[in-house]
């Protein structure tokens, strides 16, 4: 706080100013706090408010208990940065910087897991993995016998 006025020799310099404090009209008041979402808490990006409300208007139980909406979110942020990261792969594969559905579907039909998790999903504008079954290939023929001749393509 700045030191008195000269004009005002009365006054004695304030170290409290109201804008610090709360006015709620009960005790002493306190200095007011900076919200911090349950998300900054978790150490998360996707939303647990969010998620949380999603939980109760969806209806999936009578009680959501405090961790399940944290927990859920952590693993959509998980499941989302792993498939954008192979996504992103996929994408610098094929000289491009700007991931497209192709691009989502590549890396997820290539992953195993993924795969597995999203068997019965279809990807819009994904196309299929590049595939031609053996059978399908032309033969390789041994060059000195004579007998029928393969067309190379």
């Amino acid at each position: 706080a700045p030191p008195p006025r000269s004009d005002q020799p009365w006054r004695r310099p304030s170290f409290h100013t109201t804008s610090d404090y709360t006015m709620s009209g009960r005790g002493k008041g306190k200095t007011a706090k900076k919200a911090v979402t349950k998300s900054a808490k978790a150490g998360l990006q996707f939303p647990v408010g969010r998620v949380a409300r999603y939980l109760r208007v969806g209806k999936y139980a009578t009680r959501i208990g405090a961790g399940a909406p944290v927990y859920l979110a952590a693993v959509m942020e998980y499941l989302a940065a792993e498939v954008l990261e192979l996504a992103g792969n996929a994408s610098r594969d094929n000289k491009k910087t700007r991931i497209i559905p192709r691009h989502i579907q590549l890396a997820v039909r290539n992953d195993e897991e993924l795969s597995k998790l999203l068997a019965n999903t279809t990807i819009a504008n994904g196309g299929v993995l590049p595939n031609i079954h053996s059978v399908l290939l032309p033969k390789k023929s041994k060059k000195g016998t004579s007998g029928s001749v393969s067309q190379d393509f």
